[in-house]
């Protein structure tokens, strides 16, 4: 089956951001592997440009566009890193960058796609009010729409991470990515599924927020409602290019309570010093879960820290 991306539009973008984005270190912590029972390898993407992998994605993006095409602008709704993510792509491009978000994001995340020079446009916290609000902008401006997740070169770019890690890791067993939208996990595992068929592919994800769970359960794409985690980067919906990818290449999805989420977080800054968000640590409450922990023949496992954006006036413990 033909994806939105693959092995060779991965490279593409890892070639094109190159010069924008950082290549993250991989991490490790001797105290989280004896309570996961496994080597756990983390790819710290909280540590990318605007504090999470969503930068190599948006970056791909808009520097694919032709130069005509981008001289109008960008435009996406975000509940906040990939709108941080568009807003300095743009910026680094000399271009426009409107962005719609929910009225209920963490102030850090809008602050911050206002200090990237973007334009803010609040809605309701909820899809179709981001939708309506993109469209507006849209027939405004005339420039671009490019989504959070749901778009080729954002998937290419955000598979960029895997490829990274593949070259700094030898010999995964396995690599867990938190689920949202899915533009992460589909670039992950449509990378992985070339560099390495036999790797393993998991998903974690907020039980508060478990549409690609009952997604992969049922067969078929079951759209989320009303989701409530502490996971707010994982609210969304997973979109027709990357769930037929979820569908076929992603092993399991992993679902984690809130207290574990808070948990694998708390773990992460005590003791690997790792300051990440809470989608991030949803990646390693899974590892950590009950269910991964009873697999068997996984030994080496990569873990994608998505972000590090996290309201410090109002952390979870």
């Amino acid at each position: 089956m033909n994806y939105a991306a693959d092995l060779d539009a991965i490279r593409e973008a890892a070639g094109r951001i190159a010069r924008y984005a950082h290549r993250t270190p991989v991490m490790t912590c001797q105290t989280i592997d004896r309570l996961a029972g496994r080597s756990l390898f983390f790819k710290c993407e909280h540590l990318q440009k605007v504090g999470a992998f969503k930068f190599r994605g948006a970056c791909n993006a808009i520097f694919k566009l032709a130069d005509d095409v981008a001289r109008k602008g960008v435009v996406t709704h975000s509940s906040g890193n990939h709108g941080q993510a568009l807003a300095l792509a743009a910026r680094l491009r000399g271009i426009a960058a409107h962005v719609i978000m929910p009225n209920n994001a963490p102030p850090v995340k809008k602050r911050a796609v206002l200090d990237y020079g973007a334009r803010v446009i609040e809605c309701e916290p909820v899809l179709v009010a981001r939708e309506a609000a993109a469209e507006r902008v849209l027939a405004e401006t005339g420039a671009t729409l490019i989504p959070p997740y749901n778009h080729p070169d954002i998937i290419a770019g955000q598979g960029t991470a895997m490829l990274e890690l593949f070259e700094q890791v030898a010999d995964l067993d396995a690599v867990i990515a938190p689920v949202g939208g899915g533009g992460l996990i589909s670039g992950t595992a449509l990378a992985a599924r070339e560099l390495n068929p036999k790797l393993r592919v998991f998903a974690g994800e907020p039980q508060g927020a478990d549409d690609a769970y009952r997604s992969k359960q049922a067969g078929k794409l079951i759209p989320q409602t009303g989701p409530k985690t502490i996971a707010d980067g994982l609210l969304t919906s997973l979109g027709e290019l990357t769930w037929p990818v979820v569908r076929d290449l992603v092993e399991e999805v992993v679902t984690v309570e809130e207290a574990a989420i808070v948990q694998a977080m708390r773990l992460a800054w005590e003791r690997a010093k790792l300051l990440i968000e809470p989608s991030a640590a949803v990646a390693l409450a899974a590892a950590l879960s009950d269910r991964f922990k009873g697999l068997a023949g996984i030994d080496k496992v990569g873990i994608i820290l998505s972000g590090g954006n996290t309201n410090l006036d109002k952390l979870p413990w």
